[in-house]
Order: structure tokens, then C-alpha cells, then sequence
């Protein structure tokens, strides 16, 4: 997942990004007043944004107007220092979906990004399930009729990414927008040989039970799809 964090108080941003990028491995970009903020919004396709309001050059509700005022529909967090009620409700009236009041733990502002990040995507429950596949979105753990992969860290995001989206092509370019910062120096190829390793992994898993199509697929010019095809019937988790 991609995330937007705006916020001024550089060595604030810098370990909220810290926590994001090494704990849920999320890729993150940094703004750090309300214009840079609210141009990177809207060149950019995030999983979530997360949005101080006490911001220069342009206010954190300012900004928060402006991405809804161009029907960009990206769950937004808002950190604040003011959480009375009537500031509440004028946040979420405005087009906030949460908000969390300075000074914060990180586990819970991590907790809450996850969760709003699954309300987005239309997903309720932080464990995911496409056909055989099992992609546990807390313990960042997959298994495959019963079979646990061993994934590196890349492989399991492009997983879980794509278990966001089952049956949907997703191009190269969008896997390396949702890896990585805009600071990253973008290399196709760098996907193709996760996605190999990935696609290798998932077929071995599937091949110590029962046999199966191929799971993701890669379709020339366009990207790679997972597809949501039900498990072989003589498969029980039990067995």
C-alpha cells in the first residue's frame, strides 16, 4: 500500500513514516506543508492519506476540501491538536474519515491506517481470501491450501496488493507506485523477477497438495492478475 503523510514537524513525519514503512511495510511520501500536500494528492494514487491540520502555505482543512472537491475519494486520517467535538464533526462533515488528537501512540495510528485502508477497498476483515489462497493481513503470512509460502518481504506486498483486487489487471507500473516513494528510482524489471518468484512460490505450494492452474497470471503488455478460481474439491483444510 501507498500512503500520503502531510504533516510540518519534520522529526514527527520522519518516525511516522519510520513506523509505516517498517512495521505494515508500507511505501510512504512526505509533504511537509499544505501545497506540496495537496499537489502530491493529486498526482499520486494512494491507499490513504494521512493529514495534519496545523499546516503552512495552505491549512490541513483547506487541503482536505480541495482533494474531495476534485472527487477524490482516498480515505483520509487526520492528526490534531484541537479534538473537541465541534471541530470533530466539522472534519468528518468535510469529508474526513477518521482522526486521531496529538500526542498519539503509533501502534494505534497504524491500527487505524489498516483498518481504513481494508474500509476502502471494501474489506471488513484483515484476513483475505481469494479462491485457496489465505493472505493474513496482520501476521503478513500466506498460505496456500494449508501450505505456508516463504515470502520475502516485496513478494508478500505484491501479494497482498493484488489480493485487494482479485480478477482485476494490474499493470507494472502500478505495483511500483504502490511499493515504492516517489524517491525510488523506478525499474520495471525489478517487478518482473518478484512477480517470477512469487508466481514459482504459489505453484509449488498449490503442487505439494493438488494439482491447479496457474494462480497469477501475466498478461503481455498489460500487467498480472490473480485469479479468484475456487480450490480443487478433494482439498479440505483438514486433510
Amino acid at each position: 500500500m501507498r500512503l500520503l503523510l502531510i504533516e510540518d514537524e519534520r522529526r514527527l513525519a520522519e518516525n511516522i513514516a519510520a513506523a509505516l514503512r517498517e512495521g505494515p511495510g508500507y511505501a510512504v511520501d512526505l509533504a511537509h506543508d499544505g501545497d506540496e500536500g495537496a499537489h502530491l494528492a493529486g498526482m499520486g494514487e494512494y491507499d490513504l492519506i494521512v493529514l495534519d491540520l496545523m499546516l503552512p502555505k495552505m491549512s490541513g482543512p483547506d487541503v482536505l476540501k480541495q482533494i474531495r472537491a476534485r472527487g477524490d475519494r482516498t480515505p483520509i486520517l487526520i492528526l490534531t491538536a484541537v479534538n473537541t467535538k465541534a471541530s470533530v464533526v466539522e472534519l468528518l462533515n468535510t469529508g474526513a474519515d477518521d482522526y486521531l488528537g496529538k500526542p498519539f501512540d503509533l501502534g494505534e495510528l497504524i491500527a487505524r491506517a489498516k483498518a481504513l485502508i481494508r474500509r476502502g477497498k471494501g474489506v471488513s476483515h484483515p484476513i483475505l481470501h481469494v479462491g485457496d489462497l489465505v493472505v493474513d493481513t496482520i501476521e503478513k503470512t500466506v498460505t496456500r491450501q494449508g501450505v505456508e509460502l516463504d515470502l520475502s518481504p516485496t513478494e508478500y506486498r505484491i501479494l497482498e496488493y493484488m489480493s485487494h483486487r482479485p480478477r482485476s489487471v494490474i499493470s507494472k507500473q502500478t505495483l511500483l507506485e504502490h511499493l515504492y516513494d516517489y524517491n525510488w528510482e523506478h525499474h520495471s524489471n525489478v517487478i518482473e523477477a518478484h512477480v517470477s518468484n512469487l508466481r514459482r512460490k504459489l505453484n509449488r505450494a498449490s503442487q505439494t497438495r493438488v494439482p491447479s492452474a496457474q494462480f497469477l497470471e501475466t498478461l503481455r503488455g498489460r500487467g498480472y492478475r490473480l485469479l479468484a478460481s475456487s480450490p480443487d474439491p478433494s482439498y479440505s483444510a483438514s486433510s
